[in-house]
């Protein structure tokens, strides 16, 4: 099912925003599974490179460096947000 928004389409509203953002994280993680897969299912049928390992690291602190980026901006538009439950 796709991802919708209902509301009025305002860039200035936060709430907006952020759902972009989440959006275009989702985005991201699903380029970075296609391609990576790919590449690791060629690289096991044919060696290709070796920088292989590096260009996925790589991309993977880039994925956890966006998924930070949205978690931070989130927080400083709502007030209310909490990035950890609390466990008290």
């Amino acid at each position: 099912m796709p991802i919708r928004w209902y509301g009025s389409v305002n860039p200035s509203d936060s709430t907006y925003r952020h759902f972009e953002r989440i959006v275009d994280f989702c985005i991201h993680t699903g380029v970075f599974a296609a391609i990576n897969s790919g590449l690791w299912f060629a690289q096991n049928i044919h060696p290709l490179s070796c920088y292989l390992t590096s260009l996925t690291l790589g991309w993977t602190i880039g994925l956890l460096l966006h998924l930070l980026t949205v978690m931070s901006l989130q927080s400083k538009t709502d007030p209310n947000f909490k990035m950890l439950p609390n466990l008290n």
